[in-house]
């Protein structure tokens, strides 16, 4: 049997991709900074979801903007991860506005005129270095290898509109090492969110949204678990996915 998430609005089977639902799925698909329609030109530009695995950021991004009913492009190099993303498209109230492409991005990003994105979604591979994973699904959806954190923000600001918001999450140790580069490639941090499990433990993961806009980083901090529990923090951010809540 196919394993799977049910959400609120719509389902997600992973059909054995390297990386299946996860909370940091959930947290970047809920948090992530939407640039919103208005009559400037870049507002109306697609959606973008780099590295999409079975499709759940594309999906959250569906269900966030389905006021507006802008299209939204989920790529991955891996053509098993995209038959999945498909099928789990074809299956939601969204599926005229979806669309899956098998694409490696550092390929694919050059020849896209400069631009063309307000906003992008991308829950990137991380691991900098040690043993990959068994699974060669797995061990490109995790490992930089195959998508080295330089090529990425190049990519970024070339996908990008002048106002675009480009929304990633990863490690603590691995996000401050990316945001130490972002000015090299014409990028800025306009928000991050720094992540515990719960208030004794040490930052997680990094909630991080670049811009090639300048302006001042809002800061925040976001606890996961309280009193056994999950957070209000986190029930108030998530409410629109989790069945549970």
């Amino acid at each position: 049997m196919n394993k799977g998430f049910t959400l609120k609005q719509f389902h997600v089977d992973d059909h054995g991709c390297g990386m299946p639902v996860s909370t940091d799925g959930i947290l970047l698909g809920a948090w992530a900074d939407i640039v919103q329609p208005s009559a400037a030109l870049e507002t109306q530009s697609p959606l973008l979801d780099i590295g999409c695995g079975s499709g759940l950021l594309a999906l959250m991004a569906a269900q966030r903007s389905q006021a507006d009913k802008r299209p939204v492009l989920a790529l991955d190099i891996d053509a098993h991860a995209v038959s999945a993303a498909r099928q789990n498209f074809e299956a939601s109230p969204w599926s005229a506005r979806l669309q899956a492409e098998q694409q490696d991005l550092l390929t694919w990003a050059p020849r896209q005129t400069a631009g063309t994105y307000s906003t992008i979604w991308c829950n990137p591979p991380y691991f900098n270095h040690g043993e990959q994973a068994n699974c060669q699904r797995r061990a490109t959806a995790r490992h930089t290898a195959s998508l080295p954190h330089p090529d990425l923000l190049r990519c970024l600001a070339h996908l990008s509109t002048p106002q675009g918001k480009a929304n990633l999450i990863l490690p603590a140790t691995e996000g401050e090492l990316l945001l130490a580069q972002t000015n090299d490639y014409g990028l800025h941090c306009h928000r991050i969110c720094r992540v515990r499990t719960t208030a004794s433990k040490p930052v997680s993961r990094h909630l991080i949204t670049l811009s090639p806009q300048p302006g001042q980083s809002e800061e925040t901090e976001l606890t996961l678990h309280e009193d056994g529990r999950y957070s209000p923090a986190f029930v108030e951010l998530t409410r629109d996915f989790y069945l549970k809540f």
